[in-house]
């Protein structure tokens, strides 16, 4: 179906004159990551790698064209966000899930824009032809499309694209905890007083595979390390997924309707792959390694895999104070 909106993946148009959002011809630019944030925590001037790890921006230099009315409606967006961030978890989690999914998806789609322009003049260089596969490339052009909701007369009805969780978090005041994954369009996100985990493109199913932790750790305020924990069961269950998320697109009078269409598995095909604790503790060790935990420390011969958000054999929760961890 033809779209009446710009779509950067058909063509792979990434050049700095056009709008990142529109398309439009532009000498305007706005942040990758929001100028409030890196000024309150003071990390503009650190430097962020790219995927290859052979390339590194500082933040504060991560710029996106757009277009003026583009540039207004994320302004309008920080206005919001910041108005709410000021009341902690309280305010967060009565925000709408449509402002955090754009919210979140300005900085994952940012990261995703430097990606597609390094690999870009990378292959020029090396005279190739930058390209994608025809996935990746739906699924970035549907996520892209979810984006210009912000300045387009586009709704979403019935199942959402994304999974959104919301959650009390305890950290030190000084510490900005912020993780993505460009490709599999992951966020995580966390400060003192809340934390959230966004799967910007997984129609729910990932969100309702983790439901059961969830309600268990309503009314807790969680430790950092229980946070890790959660976002690599979100980031391992989004790996073992077996299916592609598809959408119900209808462009209308009124403009374009987004329904994501529910996962539902096969008689031979389970929604979620083989669930395989050494590559889940790798993965984890990752997050825990600022603890000091390693794979090793997680699977010991003849224990259950270690966790800190349910107890062994029971699966109650782990109460956050009994802890003994740092910050």
């Amino acid at each position: 179906m033809s779209l009446p909106y710009f779509n950067p993946f058909v063509n792979l148009i990434f050049d700095e004159q056009f709008c990142f959002l529109t398309g439009d011809l532009t000498t305007e630019k706005m942040s990758v990551f929001p100028e409030w944030l890196m000024e309150h925590f003071k990390f503009g001037t650190d430097r962020i790698e790219m995927m290859d790890k052979s390339k590194s921006y500082e933040y504060q230099d991560l710029q996106l064209p757009c277009s003026p009315r583009v540039k207004k409606a994320f302004e309008e967006l920080e206005e919001k966000i910041q108005a709410v961030y000021q009341l902690g978890f309280e305010g967060m989690n009565a925000l709408d899930e449509h402002s955090l999914f754009l919210w979140t998806g300005r900085m994952v789609y940012g990261m995703l824009y430097h990606e597609m322009r390094y690999e870009s003049n990378r292959q020029l260089k090396l005279r190739d032809q930058f390209n994608l596969s025809a996935a990746l490339r739906e699924r970035f052009g549907n996520f892209h499309l979810m984006l210009q909701s912000i300045v387009e007369p586009i709704t979403f009805l019935g199942q959402k694209p994304w999974s959104i969780a919301v959650f009390p978090l305890k950290y030190s005041a000084d510490i900005f905890s912020y993780r993505d994954d460009t490709v599999n369009l992951l966020f995580q996100f966390g400060v003192n007083g809340f934390g959230f985990i966004a799967c910007l493109q997984d129609n729910g199913i990932i969100g309702e595979k983790q439901e059961d932790i969830l309600e268990k750790m309503e009314g807790h305020v969680l430790h950092p390390i229980q946070f890790e924990e959660l976002f690599a069961r979100f980031h391992y269950s989004d790996y073992i997924l077996q299916y592609k998320p598809e959408y119900k697109i209808e462009n209308t009078e009124k403009g374009i309707s987004i329904e994501a269409i529910p996962i539902t598995a096969t008689a031979d095909r389970p929604i979620f792959g083989f669930w395989d604790e050494d590559i889940f503790a790798q993965l984890l060790s990752n997050y825990w390694s600022v603890y000091g935990i390693q794979r090793e420390d997680i699977l010991q011969f003849q224990k259950p895999p270690l966790s800190f958000l349910e107890k062994h054999y029971s699966k109650d929760f782990i109460l956050p104070e009994g802890i003994d961890l740092p910050f």
